[in-house]
């Protein structure tokens, strides 16, 4: 194998689901450059035409589909009509931050359908025809750091990102025969439009300063050329895997003391 096939994409076909900002966009953006043909998914119709355009000015393939994870309908028309798809990448997800017991059962409901019921439903059926067309196949989870640690105000979220990572493990024992690798991906600090108000406080700012090894914030591209990677032949030996994308949050820490 030839080292640089390993990031090509060529000839494979990909649908990012949430793919009209932020890290999905980014993402979108990655696989089309790598070669794939890429389609940009999300409710957003005006945003996804206009980066599906803007891609394919660049000479790369890469198309508009309307898709909406809360909606079961939605879902299900998508799915039928796609062409074969080699990888799927589930990245659409919203969140609530509040203390646990102020949550209501509506907004309970609504993270659950966003962020892990819809995200199932996809992969059900997208993955159904992965294995019944035999020629294997890439499925990459965007999870949070809350698939590996827990932080406050954070739990109904939480609840999903952790099931995210639980559905990556048991999917990649259920579908390795197959030949269908799943992976998950928790970014870190990586400010978007989910959570930039949180960011621009200088108490909080301060306070990343001193909670990993990198004291800077992540970018959707450092995501990006993860989600790349692992969708090419060169993760074809990587399964099951919950990997940070966090500059070291979840495994370092730096303190003021020195020898």
């Amino acid at each position: 194998m030839a080292f640089p096939d390993v990031f090509s994409l060529e000839g494979r076909t990909a649908l990012v689901a949430g793919a009209s900002r932020g890290i999905g966009l980014a993402i979108a953006q990655g696989l089309a450059e790598a070669g794939a043909r890429t389609l940009l998914a999300a409710r957003s119709v005006e945003a996804i035409e206009r980066e599906a355009a803007a891609l394919a000015g660049q000479g790369l393939a890469a198309e508009a589909v309307r898709l909406d994870v809360a909606d079961p309908d939605s879902i299900r028309s998508v799915a039928a009509a796609l062409p074969d798809v080699d990888i799927l990448v589930n990245v659409a997800g919203i969140n609530l931050r509040k203390r646990f017991e102020e949550y209501t059962r509506q907004e309970y409901d609504r993270l659950l359908e966003t962020n892990l019921h819809g995200i199932v439903h996809l992969t059900q059926l997208v993955g159904k025809r992965m294995v019944e067309r035999a020629r294997g196949g890439k499925i990459i989870l965007i999870g949070s750091l809350m698939s590996l640690v827990g932080l406050p105000y954070l739990t109904v979220y939480a609840i999903t990102k952790s099931a995210l990572a639980g559905l990556t493990r048991t999917l990649a024992a259920e579908w390795g025969p197959h030949g269908i690798q799943v992976n998950c991906i928790a970014p870190g600090m990586v400010p978007t439009n989910l959570n930039r108000a949180m960011w621009e406080s200088d108490r909080m700012r301060e306070w990343f300063q001193g909670a990993s090894s990198n004291p800077d914030f992540g970018k959707p591209a450092d995501v990006a050329a993860l989600a790349v990677f692992l969708s090419g032949r060169g993760a074809n030996y990587i399964t099951g895997q919950v990997i940070a994308v966090d500059g070291g949050y979840s495994t370092t820490a730096r303190w003021p003391f020195e020898p």
